[in-house]
């Protein structure tokens, strides 16, 4: 049996000398600790939801990267190239590749009786991925598209359609400027909301025959394609790849390059996140400095009995040292149980509200992301112990004779 081990049990548990554990100290050490990896848990499954529903926000609109002519300027509108790639069917085929689909964009102008408001009209083709708009339609459907014929139908954001007055089946005219300037008219299929306002305000999507006809592109020409990947966490390998495989006629921008003001933010929220660990830690680690020696003071004739026994001070700071780690370990699951239960209750009810305009999301987000928690607990453990190394080194100054006779 451990001996050390066996004497910090008896001390936490209530049997020891002077039952330490029951002293107001060491309860406010354990709601210290509590209440620290409680608002770390909590820190890290917000950050950690807001980084992947914006995230995932994002890519639905503009995909993992995307592929266009060289040749274009800063305009929103593409230079045509021919959709029969070679790189098509190799970036297809490719295991980490979830998707490839053409695009092509051009910018217009909405008028109504009463208001006007400049929009981009996204072409979209029969291979355009449509899972992400499932649960963003708020009125109608999305409309079908087909190599065979041209659909007039678009969708536009509730954004645009509130503050323009329109609704599902309404007729829609949009103006070009160009030469000759052109009108077109579509009719509205169904209303989106995302909460992404540089999205929302601005984007139109319809079928890609269309952008061909205004743009008189013939039936093999788009804007370019764009790449949806299985996995975001490989978007800078995969990038890379698929740069060296298009070749220097066309540009390759992956998701983080063409918004890098929203992937800016949320590295901020990554670096307040770090800011709150280390502060929690910091005041769980004083906090648990003097626990320790206020119960080393409370044990010191214990320590003078066993320093006569012959117990050496190797053995002595070691009953210390495992009666904080098992208050550390206590704090950690009532902080942990706590957390959870909260980010639970945020995640099926949605209590915690936010401003959409400002945070692109209605709710506070949460994601159970268990390895980065299981991380952060080790990481406390460790660090918290450490920092109760020095403060056990108290035990190698008492002396038996005067620690027996301590009171």
């Amino acid at each position: 049996m451990n001996f050390e081990l066996f004497i910090a049990k008896r001390i936490v548990f209530g049997s020891g000398a002077r039952g330490a554990i029951s002293q107001p100290v060491v309860k406010i050490a354990l709601v210290s600790i509590a209440l620290g990896i409680a608002v770390m848990v909590v820190s890290v499954m917000v950050v950690t939801g807001f980084k992947k529903e914006i995230t995932n926000k994002a890519v639905g609109f503009g995909t993992h990267i995307r592929i266009s002519n060289f040749d274009n300027n800063s305009s929103y509108e593409e230079e045509p190239v021919n959709k029969n790639q070679p790189f098509y069917e190799k970036i297809k085929s490719d295991p980490d590749v979830k998707n490839i689909q053409v695009y092509a964009t051009k910018a217009g102008i909405i008028k109504t009786k009463e208001d006007i408001h400049g929009i981009l009209l996204k072409g979209i083709g029969p291979d355009f991925d449509r899972d992400f708009f499932r649960d963003k339609l708020k009125e109608g459907n999305f409309f079908s598209v087909s190599d065979s014929g041209k659909s007039d139908k678009v969708i536009l954001s509730s954004k645009v359609a509130n503050l323009l007055n329109l609704k599902v089946k309404d007729n829609l005219f949009v103006y070009f400027i160009q030469k000759p300037p052109r009108i077109k008219k579509f009719v509205i299929a169904g209303i989106y909301e995302t909460g992404l306002d540089e999205f929302d305000n601005i984007y139109v999507f319809c079928d890609i025959a269309n952008i061909r006809q205004l743009n008189d592109w013939t039936h093999d020409q788009v804007g370019g394609f764009e790449v949806m990947l299985k996995d975001f966490d490989k978007l800078d390998k995969a990038g890379q790849k698929i740069y060296n495989e298009t070749g220097f006629k066309f540009k390759t921008e992956t998701i983080k390059e063409l918004y890098p003001q929203i992937f800016n933010w949320l590295d901020l929220l990554n670096i307040n996140v770090i800011i709150i660990i280390v502060l929690m830690i910091v005041v769980a680690g004083i906090n648990m400095i003097s626990t320790l020696l206020i119960i080393i003071l409370e044990n010191t004739p214990m320590i003078g009995i066993m320093k006569a026994m012959g117990a050496e001070d190797i053995s002595i700071r070691k009953v210390f040292l495992y009666v904080a780690v098992y208050i550390i370990t206590i704090g950690l699951i009532i902080g942990n149980a706590f957390a959870f239960i909260l980010c639970f209750l945020q995640w099926k009810f949605g209590w915690v509200a936010l401003p959409q305009e400002s945070y692109y999301v209605s709710v506070a987000p949460v994601d159970f992301s268990y390895l980065n928690i299981l991380l952060l607990n080790i990481g406390t453990i460790i660090l918290c112990s450490l920092m109760l190394v020095v403060p056990s080194m108290l035990v190698t100054k008492i002396q038996p004779v005067k620690a027996i006779r301590f009171d």
